[in-house]
């Protein structure tokens, strides 16, 4: 697609970790029995009104500090109308315009085809706080076809809207600014980012436009994309979708789609609505929201190490290689769990290795968690200090680290229990090698004709004769001595 540029903008919505709703004292647990968590504030019933949650407010302008954006002194309440069934009142409780924060960006960093790292700011236009709608739920039946209910326990959940600025250029861009900012707003602990769960939604615009241009293609929403893949799916097939529309002498029309994970497709959904459409208006039941400035400072102030910063002090502090160091400071109890580790150890690229290499692989197939990891961090650096001091070797710390996996346990009682101690003694290596040369003499006399690579076949065979135990180190110099000499 070499004639034509995408250019995309996210708009995500982030469920707020608040313990109640926004505008009412209902719960905001997931998966409660339908129509449970609900009053007549987020029934939207006749006399009632609405009270702010402060809690949620905090954690909005936490966001909006975390993502460089300008809080606003002064922001409104708006009512935005429209008519669905999942909707009570008739109308959304919003913000128009005058927003909560405005102007931030999310930094992101993508790897180079030929090695390298490039970097990029994406542009936030804002971030508004809002009330989410309930939940239609669909079920085929088989004596009547398909039946629709509203569960409104989601109704007056609430919701960040942050709108980033065109300044997405590719699929892969899309999804290095979507992870990076939900990695922020986790850390934060304002969300937890579980799109499964519908606690992260996005909605993407694409256009299209011949490559160096200025002005930007007729653009397209695509609504309620709910994982990461399918956002760069949905991307992707719609930069084509729109690109040959136009190659074929079409237009492109103005729209909102949904997409369709199954086919691979968007489809028309509906015209796309335009700000008049929804009437906005002050909200009448609201006073203006006014944040104060030494608030913010102090929401400012007390912000954890976000993981842009994380990841510099991991690959700069600790010399960890890049790759490593964004894997690791992506995720909040990951990042924590290898810090633990890397001071127990002493060692953190040791720690990052094997978390990274063999602690995450039997997590994943086990479908667990961090959180829920059998091996504590304490135990990686108490594995590796074995290896380091030269108590076991690293193969045989592998057979350990099996086992502390499986049970739990501390891996200097494994390896006492299994008599698993490296051994270091010359004598008995010595004793080793001497009887695996005299018993292979034509392999000694290939790698005196110069095959060095023969000397791994001697290591091993050295190593299983001593059941994994001798000190590689050891087995090495004294082979070369014997081999040699």
């Amino acid at each position: 697609m070499t004639d034509f540029e995408p250019v995309i903008g996210l708009e995500v919505h982030a469920q707020l970790r608040t313990a109640t709703k926004i505008f009412c004292g209902c719960p905001t647990t997931f998966g409660a029995p339908p129509n449970t968590n609900v009053c007549p504030v987020c029934l939207g019933l006749p006399g009632v009104l609405p009270v702010l949650n402060r809690t949620a407010v905090e954690y909005a302008v936490k966001a909006a500090v975390a993502t460089g954006c300008r809080v606003n002194p002064r922001s409104l309440f708006a009512r935005k109308n429209y008519f669905y069934p999942d909707l009570p009142k008739g109308y959304q409780i919003s913000m128009y315009e005058q927003p909560l924060a405005e102007k931030g960006s999310v930094p992101i960093e993508l790897e180079e085809p030929g090695g390298g790292e490039r970097r990029k700011a994406i542009g936030l236009i804002r971030i508004h706080m809002e009330e989410d709608a309930g939940k239609l739920v669909h079920e085929g039946m088989p004596d009547s076809g398909t039946r629709s209910y509203v569960d409104f326990n989601r109704s007056g959940v609430p919701l960040i809207e942050i709108v980033s600025a065109p300044d997405i250029s590719s699929p892969e861009e899309a999804h290095a600014y979507l992870t990076r900012l939900r990695s922020i707003l986790v850390y934060l602990e304002v969300c937890d980012g579980n799109m499964e769960e519908g606690s992260l939604r996005c909605d993407a615009n694409v256009s299209v436009r011949p490559r160096g241009a200025a002005a930007f293609g007729t653009r397209v929403e695509i609504k309620n994309l709910n994982s990461f893949r399918n956002v760069v799916r949905a991307i992707e097939y719609e930069i084509e979708r729109q690109a040959e529309a136009v190659r074929s002498g079409g237009k492109v029309v103005q729209e909102t789609r949904l997409f369709d994970a199954d086919r691979g497709v968007t489809e028309p959904m509906r015209s796309k609505e335009e700000a008049m459409d929804y009437r906005y208006f002050p909200e009448p039941d609201l006073p203006p929201l006014l944040v104060e400035t030494p608030w913010v400072e102090k929401i400012r102030v007390s912000l954890p190490e976000l993981p842009a910063q994380r990841r510099e002090r991991f690959a700069g502090a600790l010399g960890l290689p890049p790759r490593d160091a964004a894997f690791l400071a992506a995720d909040r109890p990951l990042a924590d769990f290898f810090e633990e580790a890397a001071r127990a150890a002493g060692n953190p690229r040791a720690a990052a290795n094997w978390i990274s290499s063999e602690l995450i692989g039997r997590l994943n197939a086990a479908r667990r968690g961090i959180a829920a990891s059998p091996v504590r961090p304490s135990s990686i650096g108490a594995l590796i200090r074995l290896i380091d001091d030269g108590t076991i070797s690293g193969k045989i710390a592998k057979t350990v680290f099996d086992e502390m996996f499986e049970s739990g346990a501390e891996p200097g009682a494994i390896v006492a229990a299994r008599g698993l101690v490296q051994i270091s003694d010359e004598g008995a290596i010595l004793a080793a090698v001497d009887r695996v040369i005299a018993e292979n003499p034509s392999q000694v006399e290939t790698y005196r004709k110069g095959k060095a690579a023969a000397l791994g076949w001697f290591v091993g065979q050295v190593m299983k004769a001593t059941g994994g135990k001798a000190s590689p180190a050891v087995v090495n110099r004294i082979l070369k001595e014997r081999l040699q000499g």
